[in-house]
């Protein structure tokens, strides 16, 4: 807390009036990396124009917000924030914020809790994607290069689902 609170600017005491906890400093971390996250695919899809611009556009965004955000990345991914139950709470929470709003773009046939299995197993890929290039061999993961990589095979895997 000290480092935080001298990161931050202020003493340890002001630090604690905002924040009552050490897991209620982690608490707001998880879920701001989160709304970020979500912020950033948001973003990035409503400005394209056709499905297929949007796959590409929302990979791009999660890959590019790993790259430039790798410790917040890893902070909401990691191990810490999965292994205590509240903390999982709060990324399975991100996670699930993250797969509504991909369901809500794709466009297939199917009910909406198709969509919805469909939108977890892409945040999956995503989320995999991501984990493999940081433990690479410390070579700078390219967000392009995986996103059309990724997306391409997002776009033709859902091309190919049916409604049954």
């Amino acid at each position: 807390m000290d480092d935080i609170a001298h990161a931050a600017g202020v003493t340890k005491p002001v630090l604690y009036q905002h924040f009552t906890s050490k897991r209620a400093l982690f608490n707001e971390v998880l879920e701001d990396v989160g709304g970020q996250l979500l912020a950033s695919l948001g973003t990035a899809t409503a400005e394209a124009t056709t499905g297929r611009d949007r796959v590409q556009a929302g990979f791009a965004a999660y890959f590019r917000f790993v790259t430039e955000n790798e410790p917040a990345f890893r902070v909401l991914f990691g191990a810490a924030a999965r292994n205590d139950p509240e903390f999982a709470g709060i990324v399975d929470r991100v996670l699930e914020d993250v797969a509504e709003a991909v369901s809500q773009l794709i466009e297939i046939p199917g009910t909406v809790e198709h969509r919805r299995v469909l939108a977890h197993a892409v945040v999956g890929i995503a989320e995999a994607t991501s984990r493999d290039a940081l433990s690479t061999d410390g070579t700078p993961l390219e967000p392009d290069r995986l996103a059309a990589w990724v997306a391409e095979l997002a776009w033709f895997g859902l091309r190919g689902v049916r409604a049954d």
